[in-house]
């Protein structure tokens, strides 16, 4: 098997590198994209007779460098695994207006930015005078748990 791989060298990479962009496709991870970039040269330097053990070297440099200097910049021009917070979820942090006070036993109203108003409550606890800007700090169900935004 090794003497067909080392008499077809460059179909080997062309395999690598098939394959692992196959991976990369199914992941979408920014992981197998290296080693095929680090493949594509190694196509037309197995046709130079540079031995095998190099050849598997010099891949396993190439992709190891492209992945340490190049991953961190892919990772966050294509914000591979970020997700933007859609549906309630994106309150978190944003700024409400109370219309209406929150006292220790009663729950206020917040109008958010986009209209809609909720049911609110105090996550420190404290009395919050209605027309207060407040900072949302969680969301349970459909009522925001919000603080004031000078406190």
């Amino acid at each position: 098997m090794m003497s067909f791989i080392v008499s077809h060298l460059p179909w080997f990479w062309v395999g690598v590198l098939v394959l692992c962009l196959v991976i990369e496709a199914a992941t979408m991870a920014l992981t197998t994209v290296w080693a095929a970039i680090a493949a594509l040269p190694l196509i037309f330097l197995s046709m130079l007779p540079v031995p095998f053990k190099w050849q598997l070297l010099i891949f396993a440099v190439l992709t190891l460098a492209l992945a340490v200097i190049t991953r961190p910049f892919a990772v966050k021009k294509l914000k591979v695994g970020e997700h933007d917070s859609t549906n309630v979820n994106a309150l978190e942090g944003q700024e409400v207006l109370l219309i209406t006070g929150i006292s220790r036993f009663e729950k206020g109203e917040a109008k958010a930015k986009n209209g809609v108003v909720w049911t609110a409550t105090s996550g420190t606890g404290n009395d919050i005078p209605e027309k207060t800007v407040c900072i949302v700090l969680r969301v349970e169900g459909n009522n925001l748990v919000v603080a004031p935004k000078d406190a």
